[in-house]
C-alpha cells in the first residue's frame, strides 16, 4: 500500500483537517516535476552543452581565506538549499519559516510556493499538537486531584480508624514506626494484614508518585524513606508522603441522575451529594474513575499516533522533494522538525508511561497483565470462521427460500382454501422474523459503508473498545435467524384442515412460538457467549428507551428509539403472539383478536409507544441543553403520534370521515418529517454549500447518491397512503401481505436514512475535532459544584 493511503487509513477522522494535507503537497510537487520534464524537453542540447563546461557558482565568490573563523552567512555549508527559522510573533510562540536558497533556479518560483505551503501546513500541526497536549496536560491535573480525592475516600471507607499507636489518621505521614503486631485493614483488597501500617499507606499513596504530568521516578526511589519492616530493621524511605484524609472536607461526590428512581428523587427532593463514606459511593467512584483512565489513556494514545504519523509524513514528502528536484534539502529540514515542539516534545510519552503505573497500581493490584488489558483492550479479531459461517448460513437460507417457491407453486397453495387461514393466522407470526432479519440485514450493510467511508460509528454510539460488532458478524446473527425462520414457515405451509377431525398438529403450530422463545433466551442469555457485551448493550438501551425520560439521553437511546418507529409492525407481531397462543385456538388455527376490545385498546397503545419514547427523549433534551431545535423535534414527533392514532383509528374501524382525517394528519406529519430527515438529520439541501443544494463536506464522492437518497425517502415516507387511497387489499395479495410489504419498505428507508444520519454526525464530530467522549468525574469541591474536579 502507498503511504498516501496508509497515512489516510491510520488518520483520526475526526482530526483529518488538522493532519498534513500530504495529498496536497504531492500535487505542488507534480507540477514541479511535470515543469521539469518540459523545460529539458524544450532545450536538450543546451543542457547537455552547457553540462560539462558549468561552474559552480561558489568558485566565483570572494575568498574569505583559511584561518577565517566565523562566517557571516548563516549557512552551513555552500551546497545548503533551505534555511528555517522560528519567526516569534506576538501571542504565539512562533511559527516556522523555510527561506529557499535557489529561488534564481529554472522552476526555482514553483518550488518556493512548494515550501511556503509546507510551512502552512507544518505550522498548522505544531498549534494544534500544542493545543491538544495542553488539554492534556490540564486533564492529568484534574486526574490527580481526583485521585487525591479517591483515595483519601478508600482510607476512610475501608479503614477509617488507622491506629499508629495512638496516632490518629490525621498523622499519616508521621514516620514513627508502628508495632509490628498492629492488624490493618488494606486498603483495596480489604484483607487483615499484619504488616506496619506504612506498608499498607504505600498501597493507596498517591502524593508520593506526583502528578500525572510528573517525571516518573524508578520504584525504588518513590518508596524510599525512613521505615522499619516487621523484623525491627531500618529501611531507608525517602519522600514518602501519605493521601491526606483533610481532602474529603471539602469534597462532594459527583452524582448523576443515571436510573429511574434515582432521577425521581432529584425531582421530589433535593439532592444530598454529600459524602455518606458508603462502600457504595467509592465502588462507583472507582467504576467512574477506571472509565476515566480508560477514556484518557485513548486520547493519549491517538495523540501520539498523530505526532509519529504527521512527522513520517514530512519526512516522505521531503524525501519526494529530494528525488524530483535532484536537491539535498530533507536533512536540514527534518533537523528542523526533530528539534521542534513535534519532534522533541516527551510529555505524551511520559504522560502515558505514569498512567499506566497509576492504573496498574490502583486498579489492577499491581497486576500489569490484568492492568494493560482493562486500560488498553485489544480490536476484534476477524476470525475465518465466521466468514466461512455466513457463507453455510446464507446458502442454506437462499435454498430454503427457492424450496418455498417450489413447493408453494407445486401445490398451487395461493389459490388454496386455506390461504385465508394461514395469512391470518400464521403468516403475522413468522412475519416478525422477517422484519427483524430485514433490518439486521440493513444495519450490517450500514456498518460495512461506514467503514468503507471512515464514519467512526463506535465512538459515536459509544461502544466499548474491542466489543463493536462488525458487519460480518451482524450479517451471520441474521442468515441464523432466517435459517431458523425458514424452517418454522415449511412446517407450516400445509393450509389444509384435515378433512376429518378439522385439526392441526400441535407440535407443528408450536414451532413459532418456539422460534420466539430460542431468540429471547438467546438475547437475555447471562453467559459469555453470543456476544454478550453487545446484547446487553442493546438490553440496556431498549430498557433506557421505554424508562424515557427518567433516564439521560445519549446518542444510543434516541438513535434506538428512531429504529423502533421503523419496527411498530413487529410489535404488533409480538401483540398477536399473546393473543393468538393466550386466548386464541392455534390448534385449529382460528383467532378472534381483533373482535377483542382489549387487543383493539393494546394495538392502538403499541404503535404509539416507540413515537412517544421519542417525544418524551426530546423534552427531556430540551430541559437539559436549552435548544429549541430539541422542542421542534418533540412536536415533530407528537405530530406523529397524531397521525399514527389516526391511523389506527381508520384501520380498525373504516370511514369517510376518518378518511379525511387520517389524509390531513398523516399528510402533515409527513412534511414535518420529511423536512426533518434531509435538511435536519442529514445536513442536506443547503443553498449556498460548495456542493449546490447539498452540504460542503461529503464522504461519497459521488453526489447523484445523495439526490437518489433524497427521492427515496420522500416516496419510501409515502408509503402510508396505500391505507388512506383505498389499495388496503388486492386480489392478488392480501392485506396482511400488504401490509408486511409496506412495514419492509419502511425498514428499507430506515436503513438508508442510518447511513447519512450517521455521516452527518461523523462530519459534525469532525468540524469540531470531537474525538473523544465526555467521561464524568466522581468528585467536586464545594466551590465549582456541578464540575469534576
Amino acid at each position: 500500500m502507498k503511504f498516501g493511503k496508509e497515512f489516510a487509513s491510520q488518520m483520526v477522522q475526526e482530526w483529518q483537517v488538522a493532519y498534513m494535507d500530504y495529498n496536497f503537497l504531492k500535487t505542488v510537487l507534480k507540477d514541479i516535476l511535470r515543469f521539469r520534464q518540459m523545460t529539458n524537453a524544450s532545450t536538450p542540447m543546451a543542457s547537455t552543452s552547457r553540462g560539462p563546461l558549468k561552474r559552480r557558482v561558489s568558485l566565483y565568490r570572494a575568498f574569505s581565506g583559511l584561518s577565517s573563523r566565523h562566517r557571516s552567512s548563516p549557512k552551513k555549508n555552500e551546497d545548503e538549499v533551505i534555511l528555517v527559522n522560528a519567526a516569534e510573533q506576538e501571542g504565539s510562540e512562533g511559527n516556522y519559516q523555510t527561506m529557499f536558497l535557489m529561488s534564481s533556479d529554472v522552476g526555482g518560483e514553483q518550488e518556493l510556493v512548494f515550501f511556503r505551503r509546507l510551512d502552512d501546513e507544518f505550522n498548522k500541526v505544531i498549534n494544534f499538537y500544542k493545543m491538544k497536549v495542553e488539554e492534556l496536560m490540564e486533564e492529568a491535573n484534574e486526574l490527580s486531584k481526583q485521585m487525591d480525592a479517591l483515595i483519601a475516600l478508600r482510607i476512610k471507607v475501608e479503614n477509617p480508624v488507622v491506629e499508629f499507636d495512638g496516632a490518629d489518621a490525621k498523622n499519616l505521614a508521621s514516620n514513627e514506626v508502628p508495632s509490628p503486631s498492629a492488624s490493618v485493614t488494606h486498603p483495596i483488597t480489604g484483607r487483615k494484614t499484619g504488616r506496619s501500617h506504612m506498608d499498607a499507606i504505600q498501597e493507596v499513596e498517591m502524593s508520593s508518585e506526583g502528578r500525572l504530568g510528573d517525571e516518573i521516578q524508578e520504584d525504588k526511589e518513590e518508596n524510599a524513606g525512613d521505615q522499619r519492616n516487621s523484623n525491627g530493621r531500618k529501611v531507608e524511605i525517602r519522600g514518602f508522603r501519605p493521601a491526606s484524609l483533610e481532602i474529603l472536607d471539602n469534597v462532594k461526590i459527583n452524582v448523576t441522575p443515571e436510573t429511574p428512581v434515582s432521577t425521581l428523587k432529584g425531582i421530589l427532593m433535593s439532592s444530598n451529594s454529600n459524602l455518606s463514606f458508603s462502600k457504595r459511593e467509592l465502588r462507583k467512584a472507582e467504576e467512574q474513575m477506571t472509565r476515566a483512565f480508560i477514556e484518557f489513556n485513548r486520547k493519549l494514545l491517538l495523540l501520539k499516533s498523530y505526532c509519529f504519523l504527521n512527522l513520517l509524513a514530512f519526512s516522505k514528502i521531503m524525501k519526494k522533494y529530494d528525488k524530483i528536484t535532484s536537491r539535498n534539502a530533507s536533512n536540514t529540514y527534518m533537523e528542523m522538525v526533530d528539534k521542534s515542539y513535534l519532534g522533541s516534545s516527551d510529555e505524551i510519552s511520559r504522560l502515558m508511561e505514569r498512567v499506566e503505573i497509576t492504573f496498574i497500581k490502583h486498579f489492577a493490584n499491581g497486576n500489569r497483565r490484568k492492568g494493560m488489558k482493562i486500560l488498553r483492550p485489544t480490536a476484534r479479531r476477524e476470525r475465518h470462521r465466521i466468514t466461512f459461517s455466513l457463507g453455510f448460513f446464507s446458502g442454506c437460507s437462499l435454498a430454503l427460500v427457492i424450496a418455498i417457491g417450489v413447493l408453494v407453486h407445486a401445490r398451487g397453495i395461493l389459490k388454496s382454501k386455506g390461504r385465508d387461514q394461514y395469512m391470518e393466522n400464521i403468516f403475522p407470526l413468522y412475519s416478525f422474523f422477517g422484519f427483524i432479519v430485514l433490518h439486521m440485514l440493513m444495519y450490517s450493510a450500514n456498518i460495512y459503508f461506514w467503514r468503507r467511508y471512515k464514519v467512526n460509528y463506535q465512538f459515536i454510539f459509544g461502544v466499548k473498545q474491542g466489543t463493536g460488532l462488525g458487519y460480518r458478524e451482524v450479517f451471520l446473527l441474521s442468515t441464523c435467524l432466517a435459517l431458523l425462520a425458514l424452517t418454522g414457515v415449511i412446517s407450516n405451509l400445509d393450509m389444509e384442515m384435515e378433512p376429518k377431525t378439522k385439526n392441526f398438529r400441535v407440535l407443528t403450530e408450536l414451532v413459532p412460538l418456539g422460534l420466539l422463545i430460542v431468540v429471547l433466551l438467546t438475547i437475555f442469555c447471562p453467559f459469555n457467549v453470543l456476544y454478550r457485551s453487545s446484547r446487553f448493550f442493546l438490553i440496556r438501551s431498549v430498557f433506557r428507551c421505554l424508562c424515557a425520560p427518567l433516564y439521560k439521553v445519549t446518542l444510543p437511546d434516541f438513535f434506538l428509539a428512531d429504529q423502533l418507529t421503523s419496527q411498530v409492525q413487529a410489535i404488533r407481531s409480538l401483540e398477536f403472539y399473546i393473543c393468538y397462543y393466550g386466548w386464541g385456538d392455534f390448534k385449529t388455527r382460528s383467532n378472534k383478536c381483533l373482535e377483542s376490545e382489549v387487543y383493539q385498546s393494546f394495538y392502538f397503545i403499541v404503535a404509539l409507544i416507540p413515537y412517544w419514547t421519542r417525544f418524551v427523549q426530546s423534552l427531556r433534551r430540551l430541559r437539559e441543553e436549552k435548544d429549541v431545535m430539541h422542542g421542534l423535534n418533540g412536536l415533530k414527533y407528537f405530530s406523529i403520534i397524531i397521525a399514527v392514532a389516526m391511523r389506527t383509528r381508520y384501520d380498525l374501524k373504516a370511514g369517510e370521515t376518518w378518511k379525511f382525517i387520517v389524509a390531513v394528519s398523516s399528510g402533515v406529519a409527513t412534511i414535518a418529517v420529511t423536512y426533518w430527515d434531509i435538511v435536519i438529520d442529514w445536513g442536506l439541501l443547503r443553498r449556498n454549500s460548495k456542493n449546490p443544494w447539498l452540504r460542503d463536506k461529503l464522504l461519497v464522492t459521488n453526489r447523484s447518491v445523495y439526490f437518489a437518497a433524497m427521492v427515496l425517502n420522500v416516496l419510501l415516507r409515502l408509503a402510508w397512503m396505500q391505507s388512506v387511497l383505498g389499495f388496503r387489499e388486492a386480489s392478488f395479495l392480501h392485506r396482511n401481505a400488504l401490509i408486511a410489504i409496506v412495514a419492509c419498505l419502511e425498514i428499507l428507508r430506515r436503513g438508508i436514512w442510518n447511513f447519512f444520519r450517521l455521516e452527518n454526525e461523523h462530519l459534525n464530530n469532525v468540524g469540531k475535532y470531537r474525538a473523544f467522549k465526555s467521561v464524568p468525574l466522581p468528585f467536586y469541591y464545594d466551590n465549582d459544584e456541578g464540575k469534576g474536579i
